[in-house]
């Protein structure tokens, strides 16, 4: 979450009245993130987040929006889309954009999660990739594979000698790995530590869903556990890696093919966010509030994974 497009109150006001959610009291912008706009905003009817999408547009949204709504009536801890007054729709524009007004949960983000949170995550996860069966949309990924390459030619001229080496070579290995016939569906693919709020040791939602598409679940495991249950120097945090895991396959249990690609896909999670954060701090955009994450953590958790084979799956 950032702010490349400042929300005055006078634009603000009137698009509050095409929800059924009281007079505006107070909003400000949220600086984490790295894609949309959004900011909190309070009314005399309760808490929300507004965001306004700079990338998306309105075929898009009922993906993303509809998901999140379809989450939400089965259960899973998600914040809901608020639907307009008149005829119930989840989008609207703002400042010549779209924008969606959601519930705002309770609970903040873990910079140092617990087992017990990490189990809970795994739940949350597994019950996602359980529920989201029944929706009806699907969606491609945005950074597929060949998402990769198109950012990896891009990016090229701009890297050092081993870092391109690095790239060239693990780009080969992903191009080998076997994923026909994986399990998979609707996934978050970006469940970081800044996307679930916890009320105590309570999961109280899962946020920022557009990414959400359809892919492999095994990548999207991937992505949470290479982020919840590794430390500082890229070592698995076995209590943390077991409690999300086995949480996880309580609900849904593993397939043989999952297993032996499971290695595979934690390089792949980290070459993907690797590149995503190396290519926004080479071409940074434009906007107030905004954050350039760090590329360098991910590209050492390939190299540690590269290196050796991960904790086995349960």
């Amino acid at each position: 979450m950032s702010v490349f497009t400042p929300v005055t109150r006078r634009a603000l006001e009137p698009f509050l009245t095409h929800f059924d959610v009281g007079e505006l009291v107070n909003f400000h912008g949220i600086s984490e993130g790295v894609e949309n706009t959004n900011y909190f905003v309070d009314t005399t009817a309760g808490q929300y987040v507004l965001t306004l999408f700079e990338r998306l547009d309105y075929d898009q949204l009922p993906y993303f929006l509809g998901l999140m709504a379809h989450l939400n009536a089965a259960g899973v801890p998600t914040p809901a889309p608020m639907p307009t007054l008149r005829a119930g729709e989840l989008s609207q524009p703002l400042l010549n954009k779209p924008a969606a007004l959601v519930q705002r949960i309770e609970g903040i983000g873990v910079a140092d999660p617990s087992a017990k949170q990490c189990a809970a995550l795994g739940r949350a996860l597994a019950q996602l990739h359980t529920v989201g069966q029944g929706f009806g949309k699907t969606r491609p990924p945005d950074r597929s594979v060949a998402w990769w390459h198109r950012t990896a030619d891009a990016l090229r001229d701009h890297l050092g000698a081993e870092e391109r080496s690095l790239l060239d070579d693990e780009l080969a290995f992903q191009g080998r790995v076997p994923r026909d016939g994986l399990p998979g569906g609707v996934i978050h693919a970006d469940l970081f530590r800044d996307n679930a709020l916890f009320a105590g040791e309570r999961l109280s939602g899962l946020i920022d869903w557009y990414y959400a598409c359809n892919d492999r679940f095994i990548y999207d495991l991937a992505v949470s556990v290479n982020d919840w249950c590794v430390d500082e120097l890229r070592q698995p945090r076995e209590s943390h890696w077991h409690a999300l895991l086995e949480a996880y396959a309580a609900l849904r249990p593993f397939s043989a093919q999952e297993r032996e690609v499971w290695t595979a896909e934690l390089r792949a999670s980290a070459l993907r966010f690797w590149l995503s954060r190396l290519y926004d701090r080479v071409f940074p955009r434009g906007g107030d509030l905004t954050v350039i994450k760090d590329p360098t953590p991910q590209r050492r958790r390939l190299e540690h994974w590269r290196d050796g084979q991960a904790l086995p799956l349960p």
